[in-house]
This record gives structure tokens, sequence and C-alpha cells, in this order.
């Protein structure tokens, strides 16, 4: 749904300066949940009512939404995120004494299908990591530039691999945040929460190599990857996916793949090599448990498999 047309809503507008301010979500959870209220406000215009009154809304107007939703085969998973949205937009409502209590309570949702993460093998992992030296071979006479975002490209993979960040995480890195002594980078996640990750020398000699093809060493504040030659800035996560992209076709693995699959075979990994839960749940820096044990399906089905193809009574 087109939203350009839409008159600016003074309560949408707090809604998004507080998740920007006071919780610290990301752009993209900003974009998503401004999207998700202005596609519903669009709706409940076009059944004929005025924009929406969010105080005068009933449970009743959210299921005649969902009906629409789900007439127009939106997925479990968008129809989910919708809801959460406007949850959320909801309690901030009640905090600040629009209301009582949300209208959308205790309403029943489609349920997600369980889907299990995706990852990379750790075969498939070592020849992703080999893939922007691969690049830089096959370059012959490579100009500094070309050598300069191959060694980048290859510390940015080695440190989503060695430290399981989240791409938003991994760009956000700065000089300071590593410390090469203890071998830990602080980690700045959702909601502003900072944690500390372990970092292996193999990503830290990455960085090191990295860093000694630029005219100076980043220091302070300043980003740990940059987004180019001669470029001061940091790198941001769209070319990140552009330049995975390129790696894992070089790889001859799934060029569909995100930064945030790099993640998946990070926790699944370590679970597979006998980390516990709680410890991987901290690493990654999920706020709660349950989301950290969709990892241990995979690793439970891998088990199965395995079972199922060796014991000779399965």
């Amino acid at each position: 749904m087109a939203h350009e047309d839409q008159p600016k809503d003074g309560w949408v507008e707090r809604f998004l300066q507080h998740l920007a301010g006071d919780r610290g979500a990301s752009a993209y959870t900003r974009r998503n949940y401004e999207h998700a209220l202005r596609d519903f406000q669009d709706w409940h215009r076009s059944e004929g009512h005025d924009t929406p009154g969010w105080d005068q809304l009933r449970r009743d107007d959210f299921r005649a939404y969902l009906r629409f939703l789900g007439r127009h085969h939106l997925s479990r998973a968008a129809i989910q995120l919708r809801f959460s949205a406007l949850r959320t937009f909801f309690r901030f409502l009640i905090r600040n004494g629009l209301m009582a209590s949300s209208p959308i309570k205790n309403l029943s949702l489609p349920k997600p299908g369980k889907r299990l993460p995706r990852f990379l093998t750790k075969e498939q992992m070592e020849s992703l990591l080999a893939a922007p030296a691969k690049l830089l071979s096959a370059s012959g006479q490579p100009s500094n530039a070309e050598r300069l975002l191959c060694r980048r490209d290859i510390a940015i993979l080695e440190t989503f691999y060695s430290c399981g960040l989240r791409v938003s995480e991994l760009c956000g890195l700065t000089a300071q945040d590593i410390d090469w002594g203890d071998r830990l980078v602080r980690v700045r996640g959702k909601g502003r929460k900072e944690r500390l990750v372990p970092i292996g020398e193999p990503a830290l000699t990455a960085v090191r190599n990295y860093w000694a093809l630029l005219p100076h060493a980043p220091v302070g504040e300043s980003p740990v990857f940059c987004a180019g030659a001669g470029k001061s800035g940091a790198v941001g996560p769209r070319q990140v996916q552009l330049r995975l992209k390129k790696y894992l076709a070089m790889a001859e693995l799934e060029p569909g793949l995100t930064p945030h699959k790099l993640r998946h075979s990070y926790a699944t990994h370590l679970l597979d090599a006998g980390a516990d839960l709680r410890s991987v749940q901290e690493l990654l820096g999920h706020a709660h448990l349950v989301t950290t044990q969709a990892y241990t399906h995979l690793t439970t089905e891998r088990l199965k498999r395995a079972y199922d193809q060796a014991h000779p009574r399965a």
C-alpha cells in the first residue's frame, strides 16, 4: 500500500521517535513498524472510515483487518509482524495514558510455521571464508583499491563467523570496541544493550592485515570496517549483503543466503561442539532463551539423520 498522501499522525510520529530514542531500535525495525501502522491506516480508510482514532478502535476492527490480510494471502510471518507492531504501539499508547487496554489483547492470530534456521556446514563456511582471497588472486594485478576491499571482506567474514554478530552490529563496530589483549569485542545490540563477545585469532589477524593497507589504522570511534578506499564512513548493511552474494557464488553456495545465516552457522557450530544453551544465548545477545532454542532443533535433526543412517536398528 502507498502511504505518500497519508496525513501525519501525531501518535505514530511520537511512537517512532520513542523507538529510535528510548528503545534504540534499528532503522530496519522502525521502518517495518511504521509500514505496519500506515498499512493499517490505509486499510481503515479503504473501508470507508476516517483515519483511525486509535482509542476508538475495537477488537472487531482488528478481526476484520485480520480477515482482509488472510484474503490477500499474506504469509503467517507477515501477519505476525504487522500485529507485533500494532501490539507494541498500543502498549505505548497505554503507557502514555491514551487508553486503558489494548483492543488486540488476546486476539487469536495464525500460528507461524516452524521454520528451522538455515546455516552453512563447517566445510561450506571454510569455502566462503576463502572466497575473497581467491577473488584477489584471480585478479592478476589487482589495484590497491581492489586489494583493500578484498582484505576488508576477509576481515568482515572472519569477524562474522568468529563473533556471531548481526549485520548492524558488525557495521557499527568501532576501533575502541576491540580489546586486542583479552581478545574480546564490545557489541552494541538491540535496544542499545551491550555485550562482550570473544573474537578468535584468525579474525584479529584478518583485521590487522586489512588495517595495514589503510593510510592510518582506525582509532577511537572510527569504524573497524570502512565503506571503501578513501572513504572514512562505516560499511553499510546493503554493501555487506552485495559483497557476500558475490563470495557465495564464488564458493558455489546459494547466493540468496543473508549475513544473518552466518550468525545461524556460528550458533549451530557452537552447539554442535557442546556449548551450553545459556552461553550461546549470551553470545548472541538474545533477550529470551526460547529464541536460542531454535538452534537446538538443528542439532537434534542432524543427530537424528546420523542415527538413521548409521544405527543397524534405527
